[in-house]
């Protein structure tokens, strides 16, 4: 006898689950868990609170879900490449421009997962181990063959991806600052674009890649 698969989310049920999704990213963003209420959420996202309920049971769940989200996304999109062909220029310049487009897709929810990590990472900690850490460790070998090659100046790996992270996500963490210094009354796609492009300069001539 077959076993029937799963049966797929309807698109409206996707849509609905990615409104509320954002309405709690905005809430947790300004408000932290404990001022976010499911009512402001259910407000937010145009539902009752007995429909919030149906899709996430509770805040704790709602939270989690977010956080899961981010991280998910992070591991999905911030990945270097495995095509052995491609040079540090390439990929760098690819995992910058990704990194960015987290935070200006996703700045609420680079803001919660920011929050998240600053008080300790108690809900995120287990997941971080067990999906974010294997990537992690993947890449830090790759930017080491690149050094064994001589394409790159010998480098701490982990440190390099720590300034990466650190100068990407001050876009979406404190875009206001950024906003406020550079007179504007929000960052644009061209203002992230720039971004990549200095970002990326800037990595890859401190790296002497080869290429940069």
């Amino acid at each position: 006898m077959k076993t029937k698969a799963p049966r797929k989310p309807s698109s409206n049920r996707v849509l609905l689950e990615n409104r509320i999704l954002r309405a709690a990213e905005k809430a947790f963003a300004t408000k932290g868990f404990s001022g976010t209420s499911m009512e402001s959420v259910a407000e937010s996202a145009g539902i009752s609170k007995q429909n919030l309920i149906y899709y996430f049971s509770s805040k704790e769940a709602l939270y989690h879900k977010v956080l899961q989200v981010i991280l998910d996304l992070w591991v999905e999109k911030m990945v270097f490449s495995d095509d052995e062909d491609a040079s540090p220029k390439q990929v760098i310049e690819s995992y910058i421009i990704e990194k960015l487009a987290l935070s200006r897709d996703y700045p609420d929810a680079s803001k919660v997962f920011a929050h998240e990590i600053i008080n300790g990472a108690p809900v995120l900690k287990d997941y971080m181990v067990s999906h974010l850490k294997p990537q992690f460790e993947r890449d830090v070998q790759l930017v080491k063959r690149w050094i064994e090659k001589g394409l790159i100046d010998p480098v701490e790996p982990e440190h390099l991806f720590f300034t990466i992270w650190a100068s990407t996500q001050t876009y979406a963490d404190f875009s206001i600052q950024i906003q406020l210094l550079m007179g504007k009354s929000k960052l644009e796609a061209d203002d992230f674009d720039v971004a990549a492009k200095f970002l990326s300069n800037f990595v890859l001539k401190a790296l002497g890649a080869q290429d940069a």
